[in-house]
């Protein structure tokens, strides 16, 4: 049986598994692009279980659009060394 020790709960909690502030920010700079997939992602999954109406389309066409935007946006960003 795998018992937790006391030592082993408090090392789980140790601030070195805490995500440093340079992940932190890398992640920030990403978020529009995470945004921008999960509305991709809710309009797709919105559509599983039915045909498309035309304006099921435009809302995966506009999302599909606005993922684009932001990939082009983070890559620019990347391209100079910007971030944020």
């Amino acid at each position: 049986m795998n018992d937790i020790t006391v030592a082993q709960a408090l090392t789980a909690f140790a601030p070195w598994l805490e995500p440093t502030d340079a992940e932190l920010d890398a992640i920030d700079a990403e978020m529009p692009l995470i945004t921008a997939e999960g509305d991709l992602l809710d309009a797709q999954i919105a559509t599983l279980d039915r045909t498309p109406s035309e304006l099921d389309e435009r809302r995966i066409r506009r999302a599909r659009r606005r993922v684009l935007a932001a990939r082009a946006a983070l890559a620019n960003q990347a391209g100079t060394g910007d971030v944020a």
